[in-house]
């Protein structure tokens, strides 16, 4: 059966998964036409004019005309120009006016707000389905497409009153805008209640309406998963006298779970023990300046980058971000094991733009990623140049190591004190806590020296304490975002590292608050 899905699926013009095919034979040259179709698009705009986009867009090398020409850009550089946006100004950084807006961090009225093109939104929900159909045909599970979806989307907005525009998290804004045949056929919740201003609330609404329904694919970010199958299992005892205790109580033909928005790897065993029957995850990469790469193949954990899905990408390696001439590698140049901060030009009127995340490629042919933590994710406050990816990978492997899941953790600095070396505070929200902190510290410790040069010659130099581990109550992450924010949705993140105490020292006194 999988073999003739497979085939049947490698013939059909599957949308996005059609360039996704036509990219592996020559991932260079679709970029270099992608790039080429954008700078024309835009050549007439403002920013265009400005950079000679038209100039560009004829040159015979196109690449290097346009690195040549278009400096790399952070958020703050092209504010001005997405504030005229904002305020209904048209051809400025692309075609036209916008009516869509993604806030990428912080909050609708102070964060970092981008502009969303309807070709963005259309592309990336052809992505989704594309993945989803993918998934299908490479695993052989058709009964999915025979029972009803469950989503969580973020939160989406009027911004401003008879603006006519929306604002909010860009996986609200692909709801929005969702094929009709997913939202008639398969969604199984409505959106004026995926929609709801509440949180809490809305995750209750949506346990209400989906008990008895035969709700056979999840997308989500996991951490959210966590709360509502907590909620889903608790309802169904009651409303059912039953003695539930498991996610496949309640959904027994439950058989994929579409996940992004954080790193799954961190909460996979605790989502499989909730879910308790067999389940595939399959991950996509996502962010509100486009979609960027899938889970292609169930059986490996890296993903596909989609090289023709209206994104131009450019690599810039970790170490020269921020430097006054950095090299800006493209797929034809890229190398596997290198870490990258990732740049992307959209048909959102993006140019070079700093996403803020770290990729590495795991293979070339095609070509594969991982998501290796946020550019601003290290502490190195002493020297220790410590990654997120190596602290989390640390950190599973310390788990699976005792037998031990987690749900959250946070890492801070501990200064030196009293003849205490300064090291890392590790607060953790256990499942389960190990019963020996001590040895579980030591587990860390070791993998981290064991990756990270700079570590270990601080740890062997004896100028650098190992690794503090602080339990946490189960709860404490999330009660901590609904406390200390406004409004928390289906992005909203526990920050995994931070070079300064503030957070630590918030978490704590909430947990102890929680305590008594």
């Amino acid at each position: 059966m999988t073999a003739v899905l497979n085939k049947i699926f490698d013939s059909l013009p599957l949308g996005s998964l059609a360039g996704v095919r036509s990219s592996k034979a020559d991932p260079p040259g679709v970029q270099e036409k992608l790039l080429r179709q954008l700078l024309t698009r835009a050549s007439d705009t403002q920013f265009g004019r400005e950079f000679g986009f038209q100039e560009i867009g004829n040159a015979s090398n196109v690449v290097r005309a346009y690195q040549r020409l278009v400096p790399l850009h952070e958020f703050e550089d092209l504010k001005p120009y997405f504030d005229r946006v904002r305020r209904g100004e048209a051809d400025v950084t692309w075609p036209g006016t916008f009516t869509d807006f993604a806030v990428s961090s912080g909050t609708a009225s102070s964060g970092k707000i981008l502009p969303v093109s309807r070709e963005t939104l259309e592309g990336n929900n052809r992505f989704g389905v594309g993945t989803a159909v993918n998934y299908s045909a490479r695993s052989g599970n058709v009964s999915m497409w025979f029972g009803k979806m469950l989503s969580l989307p973020g939160r989406i907005e009027e911004d401003g009153e008879g603006s006519g525009r929306l604002i909010g998290e860009v996986s609200g804004l692909q709801s929005k805008y969702s094929p009709s045949f997913i939202s008639r056929i398969y969604q199984v919740v409505p959106n004026e209640v995926l929609f709801m201003d509440n949180w809490d609330q809305k995750l209750d609404a949506v346990v209400e309406r989906t008990l008895d329904e035969d709700v056979r694919v999840l997308v989500m970010v996991p951490t959210w998963a966590l709360v509502l199958f907590e909620k889903l299992i608790d309802a169904h005892r009651s409303a059912h006298g039953s003695n539930a205790s498991t996610v496949h109580d309640v959904w027994p033909n439950l058989s994929v779970f579409f996940s992004g928005g954080v790193a799954l790897s961190s909460y996979r065993e605790l989502l499989e023990q909730m879910i308790g029957g067999p389940v595939d995850f399959i991950e996509s990469y996502g962010a509100s300046e486009g979609f960027f790469a899938f889970q292609d193949d169930p059986r490996r954990r890296d993903m596909l980058l989609h090289l023709d899905n209206n994104v131009f990408y450019e690599f810039v390696p970790l170490d020269q971000v921020g430097t006054d001439d950095p090299e800006r590698r493209t797929v034809a140049d890229v190398e596997t094991g290198v870490r990258y901060a990732l740049y992307a030009t959209t048909c959102s009127g993006l140019w070079s733009y700093a996403v803020g995340d770290v990729v590495r490629f795991t293979d070339l042919d095609p070509h594969r990623i991982v998501v290796a933590g946020r550019t601003s994710e290290m502490i190195d406050r002493y020297g220790e140049a410590v990654f997120g990816e190596e602290a989390r990978e640390a950190l599973e492997e310390a788990c699976e190591a005792v037998g031990v899941r987690f749900t959250d953790y946070h890492i801070a600095p501990l200064e030196a004190d009293r003849g205490r070396l300064p090291g890392h505070q590790w607060l953790i929200e256990f499942e389960r806590a190990p019963t020996n902190l001590e040895g579980f510290a030591q587990l860390i410790d070791e993998y981290l020296q064991s990756v990270n040069r700079h570590y270990q010659i601080r740890r062997e130099a004896k100028a650098f304490a190992g690794p503090t581990i602080t339990p946490v109550p189960r709860g404490t992450f999330v009660g901590w975002l609904e406390a200390s924010r406004p409004r928390v949705s289906a992005q909203t993140k526990v920050p995994r590292m931070s070079e300064e105490r503030e957070i630590a020292d918030r978490v704590l006194r909430f947990a102890a608050e929680k305590r008594e």
